[in-house]
């Protein structure tokens, strides 16, 4: 079984709140290891699977238990333990802790903190709040659909009003609930269907995308936990949403290997309103560009009036023009010699060829 309190007492002291970004932990997920794959580890109450998403190892456990599921219909993304797209997220979860985005930001607990609970993971956090919906959802609506063989409902937050069973979240976000379980009955069918693998993975990771983006639009009941935050945050907040459209729209695998490269820029801390990005002294070159260039992609749409993430989903209208599309992003989020503009062109250019 997982034993919070002794673990955390292990655990605190291995992890490290720094200033730079922490996504990995030995190639894997941070503190991945003191996750199970075992339904059994979690607890039980009437027969009814009971986790605590609220602590940060239950919801890694939610990840391991998604992935071990899933992995074997998935061989198509490539050969290895460490190709399923479902590695981004909790690859994510762990950047969210280190970086200290899973604490209360209100200041009235010590959730999250060093001081406190390292494994606490605060209701009140935004960033919390949305990770909800990307792994509480798929993993009910895996549960339902037979991955797990087990009966679910999450404990409730004293205070808080979270959908916590299949029937509760789908009531509130049917799209959410629904694409998720799209995706896992996606995964069967493609056990049977005779497209080549190279079109199998793409439909897979698109069934995946959309289920991805259905629960980022879900937790737009989050938002008014923004409050909490500097204005500075909130921005690449808000610019962190949008840069998913672009993601998602090219079928990105992300696998350990990618989702990596991808996160180590984010920022390694909360923002704060005396910070001004791209020139934050104590960020590293890479994550200020990373500031500024999701800056750009969210103001950028805005003055276009949503016509830039419209015509990068219309460009990625092919296996080839989204393989296309995941080289740009790349160089746009990790070459600081690509041209802003250039990307604009090319995708306007790659939109009247579809």
């Amino acid at each position: 079984m997982l034993r919070p309190a002794v673990l955390c007492l292990l655990l605190a002291c291995t992890v490290s709140f720094s200033n730079a970004a922490v996504v990995e932990d030995g190639g894997l997920p941070v503190m991945w290891a003191h996750a199970t794959d075992q339904l059994g580890d979690l607890p039980v109450e009437n027969g009814i699977l009971n986790p605590d998403a609220w602590h940060y190892l239950h919801r890694m456990s939610l990840y391991r238990l998604i992935i071990a599921a899933t992995d074997p219909f998935l061989g198509v993304m490539g050969p290895g333990p460490t190709e399923s797209p479902v590695w981004g997220l909790p690859l994510q979860l762990g950047w969210l802790l280190t970086s200290g985005r899973l604490a209360d930001p209100t200041g009235a607990t010590t959730c999250g903190l060093q001081t406190g609970d390292t494994m606490c993971i605060s209701p009140k956090s935004w960033w919390g709040c949305v990770n909800y919906f990307g792994s509480v959802i798929p993993f009910l609506s895996g549960a339902q659909q037979g991955f797990f063989g087990a009966g679910v409902q999450m404990q409730q937050p004293a205070g808080e009003d979270y959908c916590t069973t299949y029937d509760d979240c789908k009531t509130r976000f049917p799209d959410a609930i629904d694409n998720w379980d799209k995706f896992y009955q996606g995964l069967r069918a493609a056990a049977e269907s005779p497209l080549p693998d190279n079109e199998k993975k793409d439909a897979l990771l698109g069934l995946y995308w959309k289920a991805q983006m259905a629960s980022t639009y879900a937790s737009a009941a989050c938002n008014s936990l923004q409050s909490s935050y500097s204005t500075v945050e909130v921005t690449f907040a808000n610019s962190w949403l949008n840069s998913a459209e672009y993601v998602a729209a090219a079928h990105f695998q992300s696998n350990i290997e990618r989702a990596v490269k991808f996160m180590t820029p984010l920022p390694g801390r909360v923002l704060q309103e005396n910070d001004s990005p791209p020139n934050i002294a104590d960020l590293s070159t890479e994550e200020n560009h990373t500031l500024r260039i999701f800056s750009w992609m969210k103001n950028m749409n805005t003055l276009l009036g949503g016509r830039l993430v419209t015509t990068w989903q219309s460009a990625m209208c092919s296996v080839t023009t989204r393989e296309k599309g995941r080289e740009m992003l790349e160089q746009l989020l990790l070459d600081p010699g690509f041209a802003t503009s250039t990307f604009v062109g090319i995708i306007t250019s790659m939109g009247t060829s579809c």
